[in-house]
């Protein structure tokens, strides 16, 4: 008795290998857009002498370092036979409608943003975006969440204006900061 052997069920087709492999996609953009990010930092006209040792290039090196090694472990992880998790561990219900609403509120919010921080600069156009990003997500208390907003857009502004030298606009405010 001779036994014959199919060989789709013995040799994985490349569409096969590459369906049970699928987070190397995810590590390929990861490593494109590491490589993206440490080519714009590298070539990134900074004035070293006025700045000290922390400047513009720092974060976005450290981020562009990340992303490629991400991506290197996250293929290495996957070529050895690790897996990423199912869709049990979310607490999302996947028979329930998309939040539209919440989505188009956020989508105005950043539109808002982009349109508003040339004209108002960061401070302001910052606060609005935090502020308005936090009513969109659900959050309803009308004294605290503004006075946060604005702390966090003037914090940001300094810490990327006055402490990284990342210039950002900083419009009717900008002799005042």
């Amino acid at each position: 008795m001779t036994t014959t052997t199919d060989p789709t069920t013995t040799t994985p087709t490349r569409a096969s290998w590459l369906r049970e492999h699928s987070e190397l996609g995810v590590g390929l953009i990861l490593l494109l857009l590491g490589v993206l990010v440490l080519g714009d930092a590298l070539t990134m006209t900074v004035d070293i002498g006025g700045r000290g040792p922390v400047g513009p290039r720092t974060v976005p090196l450290f981020v562009g370092a990340g992303l490629v090694l991400v991506a290197v472990l996250l293929a290495v992880d996957v070529l050895r036979g690790g897996r990423g998790e199912s869709e049990a561990g979310e607490d999302v219900d996947l028979s329930e409608p998309g939040d539209h609403h919440t989505v188009l509120l956020l989508a105005g919010v950043f539109l808002g943003f982009a349109v508003l921080v040339g004209p108002l600069g960061f401070p302001v156009s910052g606060a609005l975006l935090f502020w308005g990003a936090a009513y969109a997500l659900g959050s309803r208390h009308p004294r605290r969440d503004p006075l946060i907003a604005a702390v966090l857009a003037l914090v940001t502004y300094v810490v990327f204006n006055n402490l990284l030298g990342v210039p950002l606009p900083g419009g009717p405010l900008m002799g005042v900061l």
